[in-house]
């Protein structure tokens, strides 16, 4: 028992120090305002309490910071991806933000700005996401 607790004892949150980024569509919402309708989507993929609670508890594992969130507060909408099936994405922003960067408190006096770039989803045969950009002084 002590060899397999030594192999697998949980690990201390953030590191001071710890200079980590982490990127990437993750396919959870988990804020009320990732998402166009909190209430219709509770019972959708990617916003259900299952997946916001994992997603909160592997956010809290390094004391991760949502790079966007620093400067979009937490009660505006914030999305990065959009359906195809909506033929004016634009006009309904039925949206979803899917898409995170996350940094190590270490690395929170660098981060400086963040950046949607909604634009994209408008060009012919565009993914249904956009980029997320944050940019770290270091």
């Amino acid at each position: 028992m002590a060899k397999w607790y030594a192999a697998h004892k949980p690990r201390p949150r953030a590191r001071k120090g710890l200079r980590r980024i982490a990127v990437g569509d993750l396919n959870v919402a988990p804020l009320e305002h990732d998402v166009w309708n909190h209430k219709q989507l509770l019972k959708i993929v990617s916003h259900t309490p299952v997946e916001v609670d994992l997603f909160g508890r592997m956010q809290a594992s390094l004391d991760w910071i949502d790079v966007p969130r620093r400067f979009v507060a937490a009660d505006k909408k914030l999305y990065s991806w959009w359906s195809y099936r909506n033929n004016d994405w634009r006009v309904s922003n039925r949206g979803r933000r899917l898409d995170h960067i996350l940094a190590t408190p270490a690395l929170s006096g660098a981060i400086s700005s963040y950046r949607i770039d909604t634009d994209l989803r408008d060009w012919e045969k565009a993914s249904d996401h956009v980029p997320v950009l944050a940019t770290f002084d270091v």
